[in-house]
């Protein structure tokens, strides 16, 4: 057993004359392992880009939110009279009234 682990160590197992064997299996495991490596880097660097991207949704949430605020508040009618005060421009003191039209023209 001890000679066995010996021989591993020493890489006897990759110039034996069944070495072949070894080699392909360890290139098919090296494959492995690159391939594995790329898709968890792959995988890592879409996981960012989705953080990146609700930061990124969560920042424009909250500017709708203020802007959404900030029309409320300049719909508001003191805030339009205010500003147009300035401008001579004041609310009617008498409410509007309806104008009726009578279109016929008297062929009844």
């Amino acid at each position: 057993m001890a000679a066995q682990f010996y021989d591993i160590l020493r890489g006897n197992f990759l110039t034996n004359r069944d070495a072949l064997k070894n080699w392909k299996f360890i290139l098919f495991v090296t494959g492995l392992a690159l391939i594995m490596i790329y898709t968890g880097h792959n995988f890592e660097s879409k996981v960012h880009y989705i953080g990146q991207l609700n930061d990124e949704v969560s920042e424009l949430r909250s500017q709708y939110v203020d802007g959404q605020r900030q029309l409320m508040f300049l719909q508001m009618e003191s805030t339009v009279a205010s500003r147009l005060k300035e401008t001579g421009i004041a609310p009617a003191k008498e409410p509007p009234y309806k104008l009726i039209i009578n279109t016929s023209h008297g062929n009844d």
